[in-house]
């Protein structure tokens, strides 16, 4: 599929939304812009209590403000330490890998500003983009991408973005974001010998996005 010069990415996951079928919801709601999740079971006093709690730990309280999109906690650590943009814990997540999963657009983008590590590694070697996919958050994957994640990145499972967003029923407009990049590589198999389109099949109808790819992307 060609693309005029200057083409936006999100221009795609207007123009061929209706493409995307109903399927089963995951437990994890798809996010449009990011950063609207539902905290309204916490009030403002309990995001206090708990800063307070953590804050003789620096670390773990930029961990934890990135994952409930604390952005002025973010940022005020930031200014104190701008080396905890890069910090993580015991299984090698950041704040950026944190933010992502989350769906937090505008964490994201601050978190890149301040000089978050765009390709930092878990042990099981997932990037952020793989955290975005893995919970279709198309925004968050779109900045991401922009900024030049790896769109074919594999984790020690030979998971790429693509395979992770085919296996959530709620992430069609993720797979639409993902299927529309120059350089993806779709027919990468993991290592369960499964593309990102076998998966599809049997996880949603959104295998039927993959007519979407280029023919030089072996999508099979």
């Amino acid at each position: 599929m060609e693309f005029p010069e200057g083409f936006n990415q999100l221009d795609l996951l207007e123009s061929h939304g209706h493409m995307i079928p109903v399927g089963t919801k995951s437990g994890w709601v798809e996010e449009e812009e990011g950063d609207d999740e539902d905290e309204t079971c916490h009030t403002e006093e309990w995001y206090q209590e708990q800063e307070l709690k953590l804050q003789d730990t620096p670390t773990e309280l930029m961990l934890w403000a990135a994952e409930k999109n604390r952005l002025a906690t973010v940022e005020r650590l930031l200014t104190l330490n701008p080396t905890l943009a890069n910090c993580h814990d015991s299984d090698g997540y950041t704040p950026l890998h944190r933010a992502a999963y989350g769906g937090h657009y505008s964490m994201v983008s601050a978190l890149l500003n301040a000089g978050a590590n765009l390709h930092a590694r878990t042990t099981d070697d997932w990037i952020p983009l793989h955290s975005a996919c893995r919970w279709g958050h198309a925004a968050v994957a779109s900045c991401l991408l922009q900024w030049g994640a790896e769109v074919n990145a594999l984790t020690t499972g030979r998971l790429t973005p693509l395979q992770l967003a085919a296996g959530n029923a709620a992430a069609g407009k993720t797979i639409e974001l993902l299927l529309s990049q120059r350089t993806l590589q779709a027919g990468l198999k993991n290592s369960a010998g499964e593309t990102a389109y076998d998966i599809a099949h049997r996880t949603s109808e959104h295998h039927r996005l993959f007519e979407m790819a280029e023919p030089c992307n072996n999508i099979y």
